[in-house]
């Protein structure tokens, strides 16, 4: 038995006007304007002219997006560096792209006032019986590392907060 599809099946045309649209609401990749495209029922001959005009008229731009998202990963979410890049690659964004966006969006300060603002509030979570300053330092440390900061900049940071807990 065959299965239908109820979808309806756009014209080039009609789909460029609705794919504006979507890209005009918020910065799209181009891998997300072909899928769409492609769920609207348009090959990929005339997906990629779209896109090109798409292009052309600024209504889809790869820089454009990744400073999108490299700002607001880092200043909602407070990703670091390596995350921010992993899910950029995932998008399919060349490294071009990526390292220009993570240099003009991220600034080394805010990067490391961030990170520390943030580790002051982790380290002060971790507490309970049998937690060692070490304990504390390898949950510390695994924690940012997951969420994509850097070993150097973890330690160097690590370093100021374990000092002025001497004091």
């Amino acid at each position: 038995m065959e299965k239908k599809s109820f979808k309806k099946h756009l014209t080039p045309e009609q789909a460029y006007v609705k794919i504006r649209h979507y890209c005009a609401f918020q910065e799209r990749t181009h891998i997300e304007v072909k899928t769409r495209l492609s769920g609207m029922g348009i090959g990929w001959a005339h997906a990629n002219e779209i896109v090109s005009k798409l292009i052309e008229e600024g209504f889809l731009n790869e820089e454009r997006f990744a400073k999108a998202f490299v700002g607001g990963k880092f200043r909602i979410k407070g990703w670091g560096k390596k995350k921010i890049e992993a899910e950029l690659k995932k998008k399919g964004i060349s490294s071009y792209s990526i390292q220009k966006a993570i240099r003009e969006e991220i600034d080394v300060a805010d990067y490391e006032s961030t990170l520390l603002k943030i580790m002051k509030k982790k380290w002060a979570s971790i507490k309970g019986q049998g937690i060692t300053s070490y304990v504390k330092q390898a949950k510390t440390r695994q924690y940012f590392l997951s969420r994509g900061y850097e070993n150097a900049v973890i330690s160097k940071i690590m370093k100021g907060i374990i000092e002025s807990e001497k004091d």
